[in-house]
């Protein structure tokens, strides 16, 4: 077991610092580039404990604030060929066991997209702790893994000429975050 101590990760809540944190993917398109977009509206919380592997991890994220840079894309995402976002406003993380990697760590957890709730699998790169500044402790962490798009009922696709489909159903995710010792 690796204990929060030996990391220099002080136990307790840390609240995910949104201004300095982000949450993006990326998406084959065409079958030969990738569209990157992210989620500007987000929060989340990470519980430390004595032991890592007792600690937890929620997140949830605004579908509407999907971002890739282009309005009617956006718009498409949030419809209900992919996010549905009237219906399912948020995608929400709960975590269900976190296991060590040395500094690293694996999260596992339960992810709603659209409806659905599968289990995923996080890689956890820990960058480190430092003050503020002001008087507060942040922790940085990098987060990504991948997914299937279909696996959450999120099949919309169109057939491109020669071949192929205009999206592909690996999703990337990298998440970037600074958190917030709570006092």
């Amino acid at each position: 077991m690796t204990t929060a101590q030996t990391l220099g990760l002080p136990t307790g809540t840390w609240k995910f610092d949104t201004v300095h944190s982000h949450v993006g993917f990326s998406v084959r398109h065409m079958m030969v580039s990738k569209v990157k977009g992210q989620f500007t509206t987000f929060d989340g919380q990470i519980t430390v404990a004595d032991e890592i592997e007792n600690s937890s991890v929620t997140a949830t994220i605004a579908a509407s604030s999907v971002s890739t840079g282009n309005e009617q894309r956006d718009g498409h995402l949030r419809s209900a060929d992919f996010f549905n976002a009237d219906a399912n406003q948020n995608l929400e993380f709960v975590s269900t066991g976190v296991q060590s990697a040395g500094d690293d760590w694996k999260v596992l957890g339960d992810l709603s997209i659209n409806g659905t709730t599968r289990p995923v699998e996080l890689n956890v790169e820990f960058g480190g702790v430092r003050p503020d500044g002001q008087g507060g402790t942040k922790a940085g962490f990098e987060i990504t893994t991948v997914i299937n798009r279909k696996d959450w009922k999120i099949d919309f696709n169109m057939p491109v000429e020669g071949g192929g489909v205009v999206i592909g159903d690996k999703i990337t995710i990298s998440i970037d975050i600074e958190a917030d010792l709570q006092k």
